[in-house]
């Protein structure tokens, strides 16, 4: 497509000469702007794909895929252990864990703080990755009895938790007296300290055998939900379905984090739909970057133009020279923002770290971003679209000042020049 002489021609125009530096560096900008625009791209994208990604399997994996509801008032299941027999054996299910939850008030001392509780089984806890690949003191073996409970090493540090501490939990809904209903008041021993890698998790969240929650709670041989794990909890759906169809019960809602989560991971699509179209528009100042610098070259070099044309070269020549001038600063930016946007990526955690110990601040505080790491997840599929379309934008942008060189008339362009 390009001949040797259009690349030796295209080869010597980007390379500047005494009184041509100002053209030259207005092409290097272009560069530097698409390197950039590039690179910004490819980074912002992992970060958020990391980012979803992430918080998706941590709060899916600490709340299951979908989850069982009681219609009834009481909202309570009772023959729980049926159900969760029946929901085990419908395809696409990894596990069906019993859960009875309820908000508590957490004491310890002067502290206190709001929190949640998940009254489970041992084998139910040890099913749930996310905390029991997570045990950083003590162990599960001792999460049984009526005396133990798990806890987060976010509140373990706020109220100085350590394996064999005491911790108090308050229930507002007690038993009712004369002199009204009085709070229920239990102290438990902490057998193990996880970390979920969630900032509210570890904070607010705590763990107690399922016969001492039901003691706690006032519902024997009941439960408030059944946990559910998906073999792929993208999708999801089929396998809600299925559990709907097998069950046929009125009595029983199935709600998978589609519904339940879905504002909340749709806000997340939407912000990385955004983030995209915003950053591409550093990609689009840089592709009229490389306009200007073409079009100041192309007047720069009319004379130059109008002597080739009259040793013959073609208009098609002519054009094919000025697109590779251009295509040269589009290709190189792009190669060069890749490669940087990548090995950011690639390094991003570090990156974070050292930029910490320079500024002394924190850069990602794990109670704003609900993580305790800052993630990237670099799809190569996005990276090739990222990479045509600054391509795309590079070439269209030469598409017009080569087309005004071809234009150029040699008789006037010497009669002018």
């Amino acid at each position: 497509m390009f001949g040797s002489f259009e690349r030796a021609v295209a080869g010597r125009y980007l390379r500047a000469r005494k009184g041509e530096r100002f053209v030259s560096v207005i092409a290097i900008f272009s560069l530097v702007g698409i390197s950039l625009g590039v690179a910004t791209l490819i980074i912002v994208m992992a970060v958020m794909n990391g980012f979803r990604s992430d918080l998706m399997g941590r709060i899916l994996g600490l709340n299951g895929d979908l989850s069982l509801y009681s219609a009834s008032v009481t909202r309570s299941i009772t023959d729980y252990d049926s159900i969760a027999g029946e929901v085990r054996k419908v395809p696409g299910v990894v596990s069906a864990t019993p859960l009875l939850e309820g908000q508590v008030l957490l004491s310890v001392g002067n502290f206190s703080s709001g929190g949640v509780v998940h009254g489970m089984t041992k084998q139910g806890l040890m099913d749930l990755k996310e905390i029991s690949s997570s045990i950083i003191a003590g162990s599960l073996d001792d999460f049984q009895g009526d005396d133990a409970i798990a806890v987060g090493v976010t509140l373990a540090d706020r109220a100085g938790l350590m394996i064999g501490s005491k911790i108090t939990l308050v229930s507002p809904n007690g038993a009712a007296t004369a002199f009204g209903t009085v709070p229920r008041v239990r102290a438990y021993k902490v057998v193990a300290i996880f970390d979920a890698g969630v900032n509210d998790y570890n904070a607010g969240y705590v763990f107690l055998p399922l016969e001492a929650a039901q003691v706690y709670f006032q519902q024997p041989h009941a439960v408030t939900q059944i946990q559910v794990m998906t073999t792929d909890a993208e999708n999801v759906q089929p396998v809600t379905k299925a559990i709907t169809q097998t069950l046929d019960d009125p009595r029983i809602r199935v709600i998978d984090w589609t519904k339940s989560n879905n504002a909340f991971f749709g806000a997340v699509q939407v912000e990385q739909n955004v983030m995209f179209l915003i950053l591409t528009l550093i990609i689009l100042v840089a592709a009229f970057n490389v306009i200007s610098s073409l079009i100041m070259m192309v007047k720069d070099k009319t004379a130059d133009i109008a002597v080739l044309r009259t040793l013959g070269a073609t208009r098609g020549a002519i054009m094919r020279i000025f697109l590779m001038c251009g295509a040269s600063v589009g290709v190189t930016g792009t190669v060069l923002g890749t490669v940087l946007g990548v090995v950011f990526c690639e390094n991003i955690e570090r990156i974070r770290q050292l930029l910490q110990k320079i500024t002394g601040t924190n850069l990602f505080n794990p109670e704003v971003y609900y993580l305790e790491h800052l993630p990237a997840k670099l799809v190569w599929g996005q990276v090739v679209e990222i990479i045509v379309m600054a391509l795309g934008l590079s070439l269209l942008a030469t598409l017009y000042p080569s087309w005004r060189a071809a234009k150029t008339d040699p008789v006037e362009a010497l009669r002018h020049g």
